[in-house]
C-alpha cells in the first residue's frame, strides 16, 4: 500500500511539471534587444571563391635519348639554367648480351656488304659484254646500297653503346643531357647511379628533371557550380596565399572550363587565373591558395547588416523604432548587392536612419 501511494505522488508531480512546461516554460518569448543601428554608406564586393594552387604556365620534363645510368649531375633543384646548359651525364650501360648482339650485327652487315660488292664487280664485267640486263644490274645496285646503310646503322648503334656519343647527319646525340629551355629547375627526379630508360616513339622514357620559368605563373583551381555562372574571363581577382598571409597578390581570370569535375561529391569547374602582381614576394610552384574573384563591386552606397533583414517572398522588411508592438514597426525596403554580411539598400531608408536588431528569442520562466 505504501509503494502504491509513492507511485501516485510521483505521477502527480510529473504531470504538474509537464503542465507547467507546456503552459509557460515551453513558450518562446520575445525580448527587445534595444540595439539601434544607423544606415551608413560603404562599399560592397561580391566574390566567387576558387580553391587551388600556384603553378607555372609551362613546366617541361627533361628526358634522355639514350639508355644507361646517371654518371654525373651538373645542376640541382633551385638552380637557374639557360638553354643548352649541361644538366646530367648518362653513361651507357648495355648488358653483355646487348653488346655482343651489336658487335655481331656489325660483323654480319660487313660480310653482307663484301659479298654484294664482289657480286657487283662480277655483274659490271658481264654488263660490259652486254650479258646482264639493266634490270638485274639496278636491282643488285639497290641491294648493295641498302646493305651499306644497314652497316652504317649497326656501326652507329655499337658506337652509341660504347661511347654514348654519336653524330647522325647534323644531329649530335651524346650522353650529356642539356637544358631544352631557360628557367629554374623545380625538381630533380634522379641521382647518380639511377638507371635511365630513353625517350622513344614507343615509350615515355624516364623523367630526369622539370624546368619552368617562374615569371609567368598561374593560379589553377576550381569554382563551385553555384558561382561559375557569375564569373567571366577578364574579371579581377584577389589571391590569398596560405604560406604568405600578408601578401597582396592580384590576377585576372583567363580560362573557365566548359566541363565540370566532381570533387568531394560536389560539382566544380576548373579555372585558370593569370597572376599579375606578386607584391614583391617570391611565389613558389605548388603554393596552396584561395582566389576571390570579384563578381560585382559597389562603392559609396547605403548599407545595413544583412542580419536585420527579414526576407519574404513578396516583400523584404526591417524593424525601426515606432509605436507598434514592443516599440517596433515593420519597414519595407528594396535591397541590392550583398556580400553575405552587409546588404545594399536601394529604397526605403535614408542615410542616418535607424534600424533595430532583431529581438533575441529566449525561453521564459515563471
Amino acid at each position: 500500500m505504501k509503494r502504491i501511494t509513492i507511485i501516485i505522488i510521483i505521477i502527480a508531480v510529473a504531470g504538474s511539471a509537464a503542465a507547467w512546461v507546456l503552459s509557460s516554460g515551453g513558450k518562446e518569448q520575445s525580448e527587445t534587444s534595444g540595439i539601434e543601428l544607423k544606415v551608413e554608406r560603404g562599399n560592397l564586393v561580391e566574390h566567387a571563391l576558387a580553391v587551388g594552387r600556384v603553378e607555372p604556365r609551362n613546366e617541361i620534363e627533361v628526358k634522355s635519348k639514350i639508355s644507361g645510368v646517371v654518371n654525373k649531375v651538373y645542376a640541382e633543384a633551385g638552380d637557374y639554367v639557360f638553354e643548352g646548359d649541361p644538366l646530367l651525364e648518362i653513361r651507357p650501360d648495355p648488358t653483355p648480351l646487348e653488346m655482343a648482339e651489336a658487335k655481331r650485327n656489325v660483323e654480319r652487315a660487313e660480310i653482307s656488304v663484301e659479298n654484294l660488292q664482289r657480286e657487283m664487280h662480277r655483274i659490271e664485267q658481264l654488263r660490259s659484254r652486254n650479258m646482264v640486263s639493266e634490270h638485274d644490274y639496278q636491282d643488285l645496285n639497290r641491294r648493295l646500297r641498302d646493305s651499306e646503310i644497314n652497316l652504317q646503322l649497326n656501326r652507329e648503334r655499337l658506337e652509341l653503346l660504347e661511347s654514348g656519343r654519336i653524330l647522325i647527319g647534323e644531329t649530335l646525340i651524346e650522353s650529356v643531357v642539356k637544358a631544352p629551355t631557360e628557367g629554374y629547375i623545380l625538381e630533380k627526379m634522379v641521382d647518380v647511379g639511377d638507371p635511365i630508360v630513353p625517350l622513344t616513339s614507343y615509350q615515355a622514357g624516364t623523367a630526369l628533371m622539370s624546368i619552368a620559368r617562374m615569371d609567368d605563373l598561374l593560379f589553377k583551381g576550381t569554382v563551385d557550380e553555384i558561382d561559375v555562372g557569375k564569373i567571366r574571363e577578364g574579371m579581377p581577382v584577389n589571391i590569398r596565399i596560405g604560406a604568405l598571409p600578408h601578401a597582396n597578390v592580384t590576377g585576372e581570370v583567363t580560362k573557365i572550363s566548359l566541363k565540370s569535375t566532381t570533387r568531394d561529391n560536389s560539382t566544380v569547374f576548373p579555372v585558370e587565373i593569370r597572376i599579375i602582381e606578386d607584391d614583391g614576394h617570391t611565389l613558389r610552384a605548388g603554393y596552396s591558395a584561395n582566389a576571390n574573384i570579384i563578381v560585382e563591386k559597389r562603392e559609396d552606397v547605403l548599407i545595413i547588416p544583412e542580419r536585420v533583414v527579414t526576407y519574404n517572398d513578396d516583400q523584404n522588411t526591417v524593424e525601426i523604432p515606432g509605436k507598434g508592438e514592443n516599440g517596433r514597426i515593420q519597414k519595407p525596403v528594396e535591397l541590392g548587392l550583398s556580400d553575405a554580411i552587409s546588404v545594399e539598400v536601394i529604397d526605403g531608408l535614408e542615410e542616418g536612419d535607424v534600424v533595430l536588431e532583431k529581438p533575441l528569442r529566449t525561453l521564459a520562466s515563471q
